[in-house]
């Protein structure tokens, strides 16, 4: 009896939330995860259903299934965490607004340093004109 002949594999590539890339090959259709997700149909990921925050980030998320992500979540507004089972096209979602925020805090980051360090260089100006550094400085 030829096993290849009787059970249905296919390879399908998940991108890690570390930016690693993997194939994973499945051996016969995975059954759909049973039990309801924590969110319903529609509602996004990164908002919390007890304080309304759109800060929710994911704790640990893993595969649960060929369609679908067991995802831990947390709110840092008002403490609330969860475990969920998600569709892959609602982790695609809220990964994609994660991104959106990663790049935001960057821009944010970036515009702050800048800031900071022309303020460093007015104080360093200021120093330097008033003759209060000196050669025993360096």
């Amino acid at each position: 009896m030829n096993h290849e002949a009787d059970s249905h594999q296919y390879v399908r590539r998940v991108v890690l939330p570390s930016g690693k890339t993997i194939e994973v090959v499945y051996f016969d259709e995975l059954p759909a995860p049973s039990g309801p997700a924590t969110t319903a149909p529609g509602d996004e990921l990164h908002l919390c259903g007890s304080c309304d925050s759109q800060l929710v980030y994911p704790v640990e998320w893993e595969e649960a299934g060929a369609t679908h992500w067991e995802v831990t979540l947390r709110c840092p507004n008002c403490e609330w965490t969860g475990t969920g089972v998600f569709e892959q096209s609602l982790v695609e979602r809220f990964d994609e607004e994660l991104d959106r925020g990663t790049e935001a805090l960057v821009r944010d980051l970036k515009r702050m340093m800048h800031s900071n360090m022309e303020d460093e260089i007015e104080r360093f100006i200021t120093a330097l004109d008033g003759d209060h550094i000196v050669p025993d400085d360096f």
